[in-house]
């Protein structure tokens, strides 16, 4: 008797715990952010007779595993990130899943619980960065079949995900274990987990560049976790997104040594968990704002409304409440004394923007006010002005308020500006998030990071320019990306196939080219076709990158910065050109000229200088001798002339 009542306890438990850990939980965010994610689906049969705490899994049992492994013994996963938070709308990691390793341009999002890529099947994914995740291609994939702690397809055959998210845009499919590998710049090696392999997507995520998203908030599909249950990392984390005009960045997988100077503020999963149901966002402690050293006039529970506060790295923006966003906004433009207000780039939304401040990003506070957050423990965050501003776009020297309203909604939502320039340390294991203010394009340098790799050149639009290597290609195998060894290049060519008509590509081929000379940072005079025909459906061209004006040759820096944006698929082309796919590329060296050819313009110049100076000094001598003539004129033996006194001797 007394087995069937603990039996009974425990389908009840079970059934209530389902229906609870699938409810699914949304913030508005005006349209603009990418962050909401269905909370966590049922995974875990409770075995104990106790009130089911979806929160669990998140206090005791993963400190308990992080305890005992010690704290800075596991290694951790460097990572390089890439786009513009602002240009793109998200910066984007690189992960190698398969074997051999497919690669994917990942977008980074604390606000999402799973990874997930397109798989090869999907008929209804959208023309991304990179080729669709073939199964069949790989030798260590394994999908995962249908169990209890799985949502199932309806063969009952295959586990199964679905996501949602706050603009409406959905990604569902099926989940597939497979070894995932980091990049060369890690320490930490490939190993096996779990991720989506998408069979539809709507929305955003149908129309991006990005392939996928990869999942670094909480919940059993999360990666950090895997990789936390599996002992092999520290249970932290850690982004480091670029400033304005820069973009770019680093993330770690794993634990780092927090710098003597970071600020923190606690983040407490099981409160939310208590109140909402189980949540994947990260919250911190925040009580206040300050602007121009001045606190809002604010009740700081203003700050705790619903889901709190969230930090979330997939949004863009930052939102807060109606009346903590109407004392902000007002106490910025107190402040502004000697800018004027203009109108925003866009008419279809009302933004705060203002001119004068000029385009010297490192001169912005003198022109906007400090703001601080202060959080519980009383620390302070300092926020320089491009942690809650953006350029205007088509205005020089104009900026406006990156943050916004949230609607009615009483939840702060934190995006990636806030956090521009600025380290945040995902500290999970010790339930707090620590920000340290510094230059993401240096960080390994500033961390005295051993084995550091040099700061990547960032270009002025944006772009990422990072050369990386698939870990196939790791540690050191620099010969793909080498330079000829006299280090004189002459021209860079590549071949690539583009997923369009070539008749109809034929008619734009001069916009082709612009676009390419443009995604490369080059003028259009250095950007030449080689060949180019029809590859069935597609179009097969084949370019040349030659020397800019009179130079014999493109700089090093140049050359690699064009290679990594090709080799690495950071060109992205108008989408009358589709998508490309790049079959080779080549560096050519300088060929060797010989001495005419490196002395030509020298004898040219100096031919030149002796001609004119020949010609000034016949010009010379020419009218020297016609005065001469004048003054002492010919005459004939005969002729008479005056005769001349003779003087005495």
């Amino acid at each position: 008797m007394a087995r069937l009542i603990q039996l009974t306890i425990l389908f009840i438990q079970f059934y209530y715990y389902y229906y609870i850990t699938t409810t699914a939980h949304g913030l508005s965010s005006n349209g603009t952010t990418f962050l909401l994610d269905s909370s966590r689906s049922a995974m875990i049969l409770p075995l104990f007779l106790s009130p089911p705490n979806p929160c669990t899994k998140f206090s005791s049992t993963r400190r308990l595993l992080q305890r005992s492994n010690g704290n800075n013994a596991l290694p951790n996963a460097r990572m390089r990130l890439h786009d513009d938070l602002l240009i793109n709308g998200y910066y984007t990691t690189r992960l190698w899943i398969g074997t051999p390793p497919q690669r994917f341009a990942l977008i980074v999002d604390t606000g999402s619980s799973v990874t997930y890529v397109p798989c090869s099947s999907c008929e209804q994914c959208g023309r991304h960065q990179d080729p669709k995740f073939q199964p069949d291609l790989s030798s260590t994939y394994q999908s995962v079949k249908c169990n209890i702690d799985c949502n199932c397809d309806d063969e009952k055959q295959q586990c199964v995900y679905e996501r949602q998210y706050a603009e409406m845009s959905t990604s569902s499919g099926v989940l597939g274990e497979d070894i995932i590998s980091f990049g060369n710049l890690s320490a930490l090696a490939p190993q096996r987990a779990v991720f989506g392999c998408e069979n539809m997507e709507t929305g955003d995520l149908y129309s991006q560049h990005a392939d996928g998203i990869m999942g670094l908030g909480r919940g059993d599909l999360s990666i950090v976790d895997h990789l936390v249950d599996k002992g092999v990392i520290n249970d932290s984390f850690s982004l480091c997104y670029g400033g304005m005009g820069i973009g770019g960045g680093a993330m770690v997988l794993g634990g780092i040594s927090p710098p003597s100077n970071m600020v923190f503020s606690q983040s407490d999963p099981v409160r939310r968990c208590f109140r909402d149901g189980n949540s994947p966002y990260y919250n911190i402690d925040l009580k206040e704002i300050h602007v121009a050293g001045k606190p809002l006039p604010l009740n700081p529970t203003v700050f705790d409304g619903k889901h709190g506060t969230i930090l979330d790295s997939g949004t863009t923006y930052a939102y807060l409440p109606e009346a903590a966003f109407v004392s902000f906004k007002d106490a910025i433009m107190k402040e502004l004394h000697s800018l004027k207000p203009i109108r925003g780039p866009d008419p279809n939304y009302n933004d705060i923007c203002f001119s004068g401040a000029g385009s010297d990003i490192s001169q912005l506070s003198s022109s906007f006010p400090a703001v601080e957050m202060v959080f519980g423990n009383g620390q302070k965050l300092l926020l320089s002005p491009e942690n809650y501003l953006f350029r205007h776009s088509k205005v020089h020297g104009a900026y406006c308020l990156g943050i916004f309203q949230n609607g009615k909604d009483p939840t702060t939502l934190l995006g990636g500006i806030v956090v521009r320039n600025t380290l945040v340390l995902y500290d999970r294991e010790n339930s707090k998030i620590g920000f340290w203010k510094t230059n993401c394009s240096e960080l390994w340098e500033r961390l005295h990071v051993d084995g550091a790799p040099p700061p990547a050149p960032s270009s002025s639009n944006g772009n990422n320019s990072n050369t990386e290597m698939p870990p196939s290609m790791a540690p050191g195998d620099q010969k793909h990306y080498g330079l000829p060894d006299e280090k004189k290049i002459g021209k860079i060519t590549f071949e690539m196939m583009l997923n369009v008509n070539y008749s109809d590509l034929k008619l734009h081929i001069s916009e082709l080219a612009e676009s390419i000379a443009q995604e490369l940072g080059i003028n259009i005079s250095q950007v030449y076709i080689l060949n180019s025909m029809e590859k069935g459906n597609a179009s097969y061209i084949e370019w040349a990158v030659v020397p800019s004006g009179s130079a014999d040759c493109i700089s090093n820096v140049t050359a690699l910065s064009i290679i990594a944006r090709v080799a690495e698929y950071h060109m992205h082309l108008p989408d009358t050109f589709g998508s490309y796919h790049l079959i080779n590329w080549e560096i050519k060296a300088s060929a060797k000229r010989t001495w005419w050819q490196q002395h030509f313009l020298l004898v040219v110049l100096a031919s030149a200088v002796t001609f004119i100076f020949g010609l000034l000094a016949f010009g010379i001598w020419f009218i020297w001798r016609h005065r001469q003539r004048a003054l002492n004129p010919y005459k004939p033996v005969d002729a008479v002339v005056t005769e001349q006194e003779l003087q005495p001797l």
